[in-house]
């Protein structure tokens, strides 16, 4: 097949995802890495905009799996070696799923399936309304991973390694079953101690804490897709005045942790986030003059 042809092809697969209402995204040629940076963000259903992004090359489609208002169960194959007890009869993620299905006591929920290129096999389901789950990675058993809010998944379409990704066409998308729901439920937030930053009533202080508001109120307002890129600026940003001397990085990491659990991130994600922030603003010091 030549590289016309497959680019067409791929074209037809992302505008196909689009028309069920996914948001897809460019994927490296025969890879799974982003193409493009803020792919959650960016991801549409726009046929025009993915028409103009597919003629440019023969991209893997990406489907931003929260955007898209979906929970995709990831089954992969065993790649070697054997699993701990008392999973070591298992090979494929989908035994691993029917027996937590068998211990809940439910039968299984059939959905539109993609198999991927490995052999493994992603079950796509409705997000249930109200909750905000996050990617797992064997959260639920071994050989089984979870994408929801931040993460994404090969669309089928895609190739990798020369191996496609193939929809089965006998089901559509199922709601979350309520086992599921609950098991990938993520624990609930650490409890906050509010943090109170004093500053001086002088013309240094008022522009501290205007920076301060400024960036929890940008935080606060950040959209869904965009919050962990805010936070990462909003740290960057007082993290520069952490530096210089103008407020203490340990009240600038208390203030950024109780605004990103306000807005759903975290703390795994907070905590990683700030820190390369404060660390970015730190190589980038400003001072507040008196």
């Amino acid at each position: 097949m030549t590289s016309t042809n497959t680019a067409a092809r791929l074209l037809d697969a992302a505008l196909t995802a689009a028309e069920h209402g996914w948001r897809v995204f460019p994927l490296t040629p025969d890879d799974k890495t982003p193409a493009i940076r803020a792919w959650e963000s960016r991801a549409t259903t726009d046929p025009d905009r993915i028409r103009r992004c597919w003629s440019a090359g023969p991209f893997n489609i990406g489907l931003a799996t929260g955007p898209s208002g979906l929970v995709v169960v990831d089954l992969d194959r065993l790649k070697g070696g054997e699993l701990p007890a008392p999973w070591e009869c298992c090979v494929h993620g989908g035994e691993v799923l029917a027996e937590l299905e068998r211990c809940a006591g439910v039968s299984p929920v059939r959905t539109y399936t993609v198999t991927t290129g490995c052999g493994g096999a992603h079950l796509y389901y409705r997000h249930p309304a109200g909750a905000e789950l996050r990617n797992t990675q064997g959260k639920l058993g071994p050989l089984i991973d979870t994408r929801a809010h931040g993460g994404y998944v090969l669309a089928a379409g895609s190739v990798v390694n020369g191996r496609p990704y193939r929809a089965g066409g006998e089901h559509s998308v199922a709601d979350l079953p309520e086992w599921l729901a609950a098991e990938l439920a993520p624990a609930p937030l650490p409890e906050q101690t509010p943090v109170t930053v004093t500053l001086g009533a002088d013309r240094a202080g008022r522009y501290v804490a205007a920076a301060i508001d400024a960036q929890l109120s940008h935080l606060a307002q950040s959209a869904k897709g965009g919050r962990n890129a805010a936070l990462y600026a909003s740290a960057v940003a007082l993290g520069q005045l952490a530096a210089g001397g103008a407020v203490a990085a340990s009240d600038v990491e208390g203030l950024l942790t109780q605004a990103a659990y306000q807005i759903g991130l975290r703390p795994a994600e907070t905590a990683r986030t700030i820190a390369s922030g404060l660390r970015a603003g730190a190589t980038r010091p400003r001072t507040v003059a008196a």
